[in-house]
């Protein structure tokens, strides 16, 4: 599973300028079963996706497809956890350790 901070990197009128391309974005990760939640940061320099992918590079890739990304208006920071224990609305995306 993967946490995806987003901070912008150019004035909120330039984000704003894209974000309706970046909503039907996230509408499209939604779709394909990619993010589980996203949301702005408070306050709003930014904002987080959770995320599930085969691995960080699908990952990788997938960012560098968001408007915010193409516009240069945000960057990214991912982290990767192992999912081990979640709310029982998570539970197919529970992880096990390797042993």
């Amino acid at each position: 599973m993967f946490v995806v901070e987003l901070t912008y990197t150019a004035p909120l009128d330039r984000v704003d300028a894209l974000l309706e391309r970046h909503v039907a974005w996230l509408e499209e990760q939604y779709a394909a079963g990619v993010l589980l939640a996203s949301g702005r940061k408070n306050p709003r320099d930014g904002g987080v996706l959770l995320a599930v992918a085969p691995d960080r590079a699908a990952i990788e890739a997938l960012v560098a497809t968001d408007p915010f990304h193409e516009g240069d208006v945000a960057e990214y920071r991912v982290l990767e956890f192992a999912a081990t224990k979640t709310a029982p609305a998570l539970e197919q995306y529970r992880e096990q350790l390797p042993a």
